[in-house]
């Protein structure tokens, strides 16, 4: 697991490798992750959007930016936390994810970016 605090709130991450399927003539390694972001501010804060840099071994870094998490755009008060699943697949069994949650501090009223730290991706086969 690994995690990170930007500005009060602390972003934790847990991923899984959860096997290999053929699609299309090509072999796709699948992979999970769960996020937990937990407020440690004094302050009521909202995801807003999401940015992720998807780096695979065998293929150029992909750039994600979308709207909330899942379909969702959790407030969080101070104390409280959120965790959600996704996924993602790669040609290779390597890779890694890193990223921010853009957010918005209900008592400035300022929006601001909370890091994701980078996080492997790796099937357990391909570790040495």
């Amino acid at each position: 697991m690994v995690s990170q605090i930007t500005r009060g709130i602390k972003i934790s991450v847990l991923t899984s490798f959860e096997g290999t399927y053929f699609k299309n003539y090509k072999i796709h390694f699948a992979f999970s992750y769960e996020i937990t972001i937990e407020n440690h501010s004094k302050d009521s804060v909202q995801l807003i959007s999401r940015h992720w840099e998807i780096f695979d071994s065998l293929n150029d870094i992909e750039v994600v930016d979308g709207e909330g998490i899942i379909g969702k755009k959790p407030v969080l008060k101070p104390g409280e936390f959120h965790t959600y699943s996704s996924g993602c697949l790669l040609s290779s069994p390597y890779g890694a994810m890193k990223g921010h949650f853009n957010m918005i501090n209900f008592t400035s009223t300022k929006n601001f970016k909370v890091i994701v730290p980078t996080f492997r991706l790796c099937a357990p086969f391909a570790l040495n």
